[in-house]
């Protein structure tokens, strides 16, 4: 199966980031993708809370994901929508990040809201707190499909190994980690959680990344640390999309699975123990 991850590098404007992905997802099909995945917050990257009240829709009214969910069925692909920011109704205010993955036929397969909030101080001059404008889901989402299990996530909840362990005891075989993650982070830690992600169930990881600067405007512009990245069930890095926009494209077995799970299965080595 060829899949195509789209690195893109999305701004603050919704429809401008649509024609992109529209034209992305086009491309990756007429070269035979058979599976299309975009980073997370595809639709509205920014931390200015007044833009996101402006610019963000309830799921139901979301143009992009109408926009998607149609092109996915003119294409006859599937498509991971690594994440929207949606608008919730909730009382406090609190947008939802939440992934979708899309049928050939267009229909929702699968929806995940992001469980773990990125609220971390990197350093002085970068600090999050994704808690304070977003909501946390509460429960995992697995989806099956023709080609496999397939595991949802979103970025900052790679750190947390026992949601990747339950999704692959689950049925996963795939698994996704859609981001857009800090440089400092990235450069530290992005490929090493991701392969040991893969190792540790035994599963491919497809994590298609967000890219480059937004909020130029901003007082402190953010910048995504890109790197697309698809590791094998061994491990092994089998395409890292570098720094600029670019669709990364790839031819993936999924046989190779059970491959290196026969070869160590961890995933029916689990111990009850006492805590300490």
């Amino acid at each position: 199966m060829k899949i195509a991850l789209l690195q893109i590098t999305s701004g603050d404007d919704p429809a401008e980031n649509l024609e992109t992905v529209l034209g992305m997802m086009r491309d990756a099909a007429s070269q035979g993708a058979e599976f299309a995945l975009t980073p997370e917050v595809t639709n509205c990257l920014t931390w200015k809370r007044a833009q996101q009240d402006a610019v963000l829709q309830l799921e139901d009214d979301d143009d992009t994901l109408a926009a998607l969910r149609a092109e996915a069925k003119a294409l006859g692909v599937w498509l991971s929508i690594g994440s929207l920011a949606l608008k919730t109704g909730d009382a406090d205010g609190r947008f939802a990040n939440r992934s979708f993955m899309i049928a050939p036929d267009g229909s929702i397969a699968g929806r995940y809201d992001k469980i773990h909030m990125f609220d971390v101080t990197v350093s002085e001059a970068e600090t999050y707190r994704e808690s304070k404008g977003y909501r946390p889901g509460d429960h995992a989402t697995l989806v099956k499909t023709p080609f496999g299990g397939v595991g949802m996530s979103v970025c900052y909840d790679v750190r947390f190994a026992y949601l990747y362990r339950q999704l692959a005891q689950a049925g996963a075989d795939i698994l996704l980690v859609p981001a857009a993650f800090s440089p400092v982070t990235g450069a530290a830690h992005w490929e090493t959680l991701l392969r040991a992600r893969a190792i540790e169930t035994g599963c491919y990881v497809f994590a298609a990344a967000q890219t480059g600067t937004y909020d130029e405007t901003a007082a402190r512009p953010r910048t995504t640390y890109g790197h697309s990245l698809v590791v094998s069930p061994w491990g092994e890095v089998l395409a890292d999309g570098g720094t600029d926009p670019t669709l990364v494209m790839v031819d993936i077995d999924v046989a190779e699975v059970s491959h290196a799970r026969k070869r160590i299965p961890a995933l029916t080595h689990d111990r009850d123990f006492a805590g300490p």
